[in-house]
């Protein structure tokens, strides 16, 4: 069956302390993306304000909103002006108390077609989000929209190769990852970028599809000025043989725009057949945390 070709766009901005700004920038990347054709689009993880989990501080709940909160009203108003699917990242209020780290998937036409909430909550030094997220408790659903059927993995998710490999199964033909990764403050002199590109463009080979990582970029300092953190960018785009489709500039803003061609993925898994041969039948023991 041909599924033929579609465009992704993805955003690569910086944020700035005015949060108002941040969804003026990104908006305005939204509609570049859109002009120059790219007919799916994807949001940085958090894109609304400065990563804040480099601190603790509970002021930062109130940043939280709704799924059909303001934020994601506009993304609805512009996905349904530009006629493009938008998946739309946003913190989460749920109930008192319950915050998600989330991603929002937009239909062409304005409809929410659902939540995505990040599964692994990731905890270390200023990496604090254990303090402000829920480990998310939605499934990992595969979003059939009108120009392409994907799924969404938010940033520590992409490093296990588990959800990669069901939403695959589900149908999938390409994920996207939404991502704040940068600086390891405790381990300063440590460069993870190629270690992170290397990863997600593992899972597409393993997979047979193609992955789509959209990061932060820029310097981010904390809010009490105890530190700050280097998000590194380098968005990309992988085919389902792990070759870079598409690549955006390192520590600089840029967009990236990729055209995916749909069919390669049954060519590369009539050959490599990894879905075929999995023996699921003995795969129990990592239904356990550890294993003795």
């Amino acid at each position: 069956m041909n599924k033929g070709k579609v465009t992704v766009g993805m955003t690569q901005f910086a944020c700035v302390p005015d949060r108002s700004e941040n969804l003026k920038k990104c908006k305005a990347q939204i509609r570049e993306l859109a002009a120059r054709g790219a007919k799916i689009i994807c949001t940085k993880e958090l894109f609304g304000g400065q990563y804040f989990p480099q601190i603790i501080d509970y002021t930062k709940y109130d940043w939280a909103e709704p799924a059909d909160g303001p934020t994601n009203r506009e993304m609805t108003a512009l996905a349904k002006e530009l006629d493009v699917v938008i998946v739309s990242c946003f913190y989460e209020y749920a109930m008192d108390g319950v915050y998600y780290n989330s991603a929002a998937v937009i239909d062409a036409d304005g409809t929410m077609l659902g939540v995505y909430r990040k599964h692994h909550i990731p905890e270390g030094p200023q990496y604090i989000e254990k303090y402000y997220f829920t480990p998310g408790d939605s499934p990992y659903t595969v979003w059939k929209t009108k120009y392409g059927t994907f799924g969404v993995l938010i940033c520590w998710d992409e490093w296990f190769p588990e959800p990669t490999r069901i939403m695959a199964i589900k149908g999938a033909d390409f994920i996207f990852y939404p991502s704040a990764i940068g600086s390891e403050p405790d381990n300063p002199d440590l460069d993870t970028s190629q270690t992170w590109v290397d990863a997600i463009r593992g899972h597409g080979i393993h997979n047979n599809f193609y992955v789509c990582a959209c990061n932060r970029v820029g310097r981010e300092d904390a809010a009490d000025g105890s530190g700050f953190m280097e998000f590194y960018g380098r968005s990309f785009v992988s085919d389902p043989w792990g070759n870079m489709v598409a690549e955006c500039k390192r520590n600089e803003e840029d967009l990236l725009i990729a055209e995916l061609d749909l069919d390669e993925i049954k060519r590369a898994r009539d050959i490599l057949q990894f879905h075929r041969d999995r023996r699921v039948d003995s795969y129990g023991e990592l239904m356990h945390l550890s294993i003795r």
